[in-house]
C-alpha cells in the first residue's frame, strides 16, 4: 500500500474502500420534515431521528413510572412513546409534545428486571439480549453454539420471566468480535497480524490527536500502524473490554498529526462527522468497515448485553453490556468501524455479532457517547483540513479551495473528500478502489480476495466481498 506524505501529515479516517450500492444510494440529501402544529393534542408532529433522544428524556422526566420507552417510526417520521396504564393526563402530555402514545403491558422496571435475571441465570457464551421498545419485550438471541443443556437453561429462564416479557430466537451464525481480516489499522500480537477498523478521529483530554476503535482491538495490541508491515503510528491509551463497553482510545504518536472528523465511505469520498449522538430504535444508520465497506440498516435494540466466547479461556465468556443492537451486517476486520447517520452524527463503534454480509445477521455497537465520556475525549479534528481541502455532503456541488457544501456533483482543485455523489477533481485524493490487496485473518494463515465496485460517479454497482481495501483507504497519510 502506498501513501503520499507531505510535511504536515493528515491522517484520514478510513474504515474501508468500497461503498455498497444500496447504502451509498441512501446517503443522499433529504429535506427535513416540517412539523405540524399539535399543540392542542391533534395530529402528531413529524421529527428527525435525532430529535428522539431529547424528547424522550423530557417525557420520561414528566411521566415517571408510566414511561416505558420510545422509538422512531421512520416511515411516518413520528416518535412513539410507550406508556403503562390508561391515565388520560399521561396520554395528553405525550400528544401535546407531538409524539404518539402507545399503551403497553411491560414497564421499564419490568424489562430491566428481566435483563438482570438473564444476566444472573443465563450468561452463556453465544447469547445476547436487548430491550426492544417496538415489541415492549426483551429480545433474547442464541447463536448456533447454544445447544443441549445450554439451550434448555436459556429457554427455561426466558419462560420463567413470564408471558409477554421476553422472546427467544436462534441466530444462524456465531457471536464473535470482528477483529481479524480487513485492511485499516494493523498490529502485531501473539506472533500474528491483527487488523481492525478505525472508528472516529477525536481529540484526547490532553489535546493530542487520537482515534476511537473497538476495545477488543486495543486489548489485543498496544501499537497500531497504517500499513500491514509499517511502523507503528499510534499507541493505545485506554482500552475497555469486556465489561461495561468495548472501546479504545488510541493516540497518534506524532502530536502534529491532523485527524479530520470524517468517515471515508470509499471512492475517495467522505462524510463529515459533526457531533456524537445516542442511538434510537427505528432510526436508519450506516456502518463503514474495512472488510465489507458501506452498509446500512436499522437500530433494533438498546442496552444490549452480549456474551462472547472468551478468546483466552476456552471455558470462559466475555460479557459486554450497554451496546446498540442493529440489523446491519458486518464481518471480520470491521471491528471498531464507524456507525453513523446520514446527517453526520457519530453513533457507534463496531463490536461484534453473528452472520455476514451475504446472509445477514445481528451486529452490536459500542455507543460513541459512552466512549467519549469514559475516555474524556471530544469528537473532532486535532488539526482538521489544510488549505485547498474540500468536504461535501452527498449531492451536486461545484467549487474550489476550502469549502463545506451541500450535496452534489463536485469539481475542484486540491485535496477533496466528498460523500457519495458524482465527483471529479485534481490534486491529492484518497484513492478510489483500484489497487487492492487481500488480507489474511488474525492468525495470519488465511487470505481474502479484495472486493470491488464500479466507482463511476454516483452510479455504483457491486459491494465489497472479502478483505481487500483500496490503496489509500486505510489510515493514510497525505
Amino acid at each position: 500500500m502506498s501513501h503520499k506524505r507531505i510535511p504536515k501529515r493528515k491522517a484520514v479516517i478510513a474504515a474501508g474502500s468500497v461503498a455498497a450500492l444500496g447504502a451509498a444510494a441512501l446517503l443522499l440529501p433529504n429535506a427535513n420534515a416540517s412539523q405540524t402544529d399539535s399543540s392542542q393534542g391533534g395530529t402528531p408532529k413529524t421529527f428527525k431521528a435525532a430529535d428522539v433522544s431529547d424528547l424522550a428524556a423530557q417525557l420520561a422526566s414528566q411521566l415517571g413510572d408510566a414511561f416505558a420507552g420510545s422509538y422512531y417510526n421512520a416511515d411516518k417520521q413520528q416518535i412513539v412513546v410507550n406508556v403503562v396504564g390508561d391515565d388520560s393526563n399521561v396520554v395528553n402530555t405525550i400528544r401535546k409534545a407531538g409524539a404518539v402514545p402507545n399503551q403497553v403491558r411491560n414497564s421499564t422496571a419490568t424489562l430491566r428486571a428481566a435483563a438482570k435475571t438473564l444476566r444472573t441465570k443465563a450468561t452463556i457464551p453465544g447469547t445476547a439480549w436487548s430491550v426492544d421498545p417496538k415489541t415492549n419485550e426483551v429480545r433474547v438471541t442464541a447463536d448456533s453454539t447454544v445447544t443441549g443443556a445450554k439451550w434448555n437453561t436459556l429457554e427455561s429462564t426466558v419462560k420463567g420471566l413470564g408471558s409477554g416479557v421476553a422472546t427467544l430466537k436462534k441466530s444462524g451464525g456465531t457471536f464473535k468480535t470482528f477483529v481479524s481480516g480487513g485492511d485499516a489499522i494493523f498490529a502485531q500480537a501473539n506472533g500474528g497480524g491483527v487488523r481492525c477498523s478505525l472508528g472516529f478521529n477525536v481529540t484526547a483530554g490532553d489535546g493530542s490527536p487520537a482515534f476511537l476503535t473497538a476495545g477488543h482491538c486495543g486489548v489485543a495490541a498496544k501499537q497500531w500502524s497504517d500499513s500491514q508491515n509499517g511502523q507503528p503510528i499510534a499507541t493505545v491509551d485506554q482500552a475497555t473490554f469486556p465489561g461495561n463497553g468495548d472501546f479504545s482510545l488510541v493516540k497518534y504518536d506524532d502530536p502534529a498529526t491532523q485527524a479530520p472528523s470524517e468517515v471515508n465511505v470509499g471512492n475517495g469520498q467522505t462524510v463529515q462527522i459533526t457531533k456524537a449522538a445516542d442511538a434510537v430504535v427505528g432510526q436508519q444508520v450506516f456502518r463503514m468497515g474495512s472488510t465489507t465497506g458501506l452498509h446500512d440498516g436499522t437500530v433494533t435494540g438498546l442496552d444490549a448485553t452480549v456474551n462472547f466466547q472468551s478468546e483466552t479461556d476456552p471455558n470462559g465468556v466475555d460479557t459486554v453490556t450497554g451496546l446498540i443492537q442493529t440489523n446491519v451486517c458486518a464481518e471480520a476486520g470491521d471491528s471498531g468501524g464507524s456507525l453513523f447517520t446520514r446527517d453526520g452524527s457519530a453513533i457507534g463503534l463496531t463490536s461484534g455479532g453473528s452472520g455476514d454480509c451475504t446472509t445477514g445477521g445481528e451486529t452490536f455497537f459500542q455507543p460513541v457517547t459512552t466512549a467519549l465520556q469514559a475516555t474524556g475525549a471530544t469528537l473532532g479534528a486535532g488539526g482538521a483540513a489544510g488549505a485547498g481541502d474540500q468536504s461535501a455532503s452527498p449531492g451536486d456541488q461545484s467549487g474550489a479551495g476550502d469549502q463545506s457544501a451541500s450535496p452534489g456533483d463536485q469539481s475542484g482543485a486540491g485535496d477533496q473528500s466528498a460523500s457519495p455523489g458524482d465527483q471529479s477533481g485534481a490534486g491529492d485524493q484518497s484513492a478510489s478502489p483500484g489497487d487492492q490487496s487481500g488480507a489474511g485473518d488474525q492468525s495470519g494463515t488465511g487470505e481474502q480476495a479484495g472486493g470491488s465496485a464500479d466507482p463511476s460517479g454516483s452510479d455504483q454497482s457491486g459491494q465489497a466481498q472479502g478483505g481487500g481495501a483500496a490503496d489509500g483507504s486505510s489510515l493514510s497519510g497525505h
